[in-house]
């Protein structure tokens, strides 16, 4: 039987202490000698393990970033959110290979992963580029029953999750010393750009996309794959492409300090998980709406709205319960925004 890294680094992770070589031939179902070799292999991976006779193995220290399947399974707590996982070292798009994973009948929760992403996509057919060691680049696969009305609003429960994962990772490191010449890391703003871009100090670090297939027959969800890209570990504004130099930022640019992408990604799989179960009691934004709206960009100033028909300014009011975002205009009208993409004045310019 083959052991997996990832199991013998669960086990290593959640004892607390040290663990005899015997329990994890127990618990694994393999020999000592597969035990050694594992331990061994994630040794010349920068794990810090301890072996002491009579006592066994002790997890001392992980390396400060890795992005790995063995890493990201052995921190998971979800129930179905990356239960099966997909890791790729480099891909073209995470959001295309979830979306193989659906026609090939993998199950709800199927988490893809990558290390680079060299075609990933955004919104109005924009490319997504990642860094090696820079990004944390995934898609969900998810096998919805709710009517595909509903479907858009999976955009903001995600959105949501990553915000909150993204403030509690900002608030943690800002606890540890600060690399020389970051931006001060008290005090970092973290909001939502309606619907879907997560923003740092005014500066976009994250970039959203939700796609649906419909069964054959048009009549309900085949599968919905919804990608996200977050900007982690990105030294500097140069690593990024010139026409974006000026609006985009990096958790570690804006922290001052390394983040680990794997814990981020289980941060943000378990809050997902638990959003994504609230939005199923209702399906609408009623019981997300206040935790989405207290990190809304721009609510109550004034917001462009690029619409076909034609662009129009007016106050943001907020989301209604079906995620829309709500403009005043000028006339006192209550537009409520469905699609179409929304600029906030003052935030990387009307893109």
């Amino acid at each position: 039987m083959k052991t997996d890294k990832s199991d013998i680094l669960t086990c290593l992770r959640g004892s607390g202490g040290y663990v005899s070589g015997q329990q994890l031939c127990e618990r694994l179902g393999v020999s000592r000698t597969a035990v050694w070799k594992v331990i061994n292999q994630l040794k010349a991976e920068g794990y810090c393990i301890e072996s002491i006779s009579r006592k066994g193995y002790r997890l001392l220290e992980s390396p400060e970033d890795i992005l790995s399947e063995s890493e990201i399974a052995s921190r998971l707590t979800t129930e179905w959110a990356g239960r099966k996982l997909c890791y790729r070292d480099e891909t073209g798009s995470t959001n295309n290979d979830a979306k193989r994973c659906g026609e090939e009948g993998d199950p709800h929760g199927t988490v893809v992963a990558a290390d680079v992403q060299n075609a990933g996509k955004g919104r109005r057919g924009r490319t997504w580029h990642t860094i090696p060691g820079t990004a944390l680049s995934f898609s969900i696969l998810l096998r919805p029953s709710f009517p595909a009305e509903r479907a858009s609003m999976i955009t903001l429960v995600m959105a949501l999750a990553v915000a909150e994962a993204v403030e509690a990772a900002l608030k943690e490191s800002g606890q540890g010393s600060i690399e020389s010449g970051a931006e001060n890391s008290s005090g970092i703003e973290v909001t939502i750009k309606w619907p879907n871009d997560i923003v740092v100090n005014q500066k976009k670090v994250c970039g959203m996309l939700t796609e649906m297939t419909m069964t054959p027959d048009l009549d309900e969800i085949q599968y919905l794959v919804a990608g996200v890209g977050i900007n982690v570990n990105n030294v500097s504004p140069q690593e990024f492409p010139e026409e974006i130099r000026e609006t985009a930022t990096s958790l570690r640019i804006a922290a001052g300090r390394r983040l680990n992408r794997a814990e981020l990604l289980q941060d943000v799989l378990c809050r997902f998980e638990k959003h994504y179960e609230t939005f199923l009691e209702t399906l609408d934004m009623s019981r997300l709406r206040e935790p989405y709206q207290v990190r809304l960009q721009g609510l109550g100033s004034e917001v462009r709205v690029l619409d076909p028909a034609g662009e129009y300014t007016g106050i943001s009011r907020g989301i209604n319960d079906r995620g829309e975002l709500i403009v005043e205009r000028e006339n006192g009208e209550c537009v409520a925004v469905y699609a179409g993409e929304v600029s906030v004045r003052g935030l990387y310019g009307y893109v």
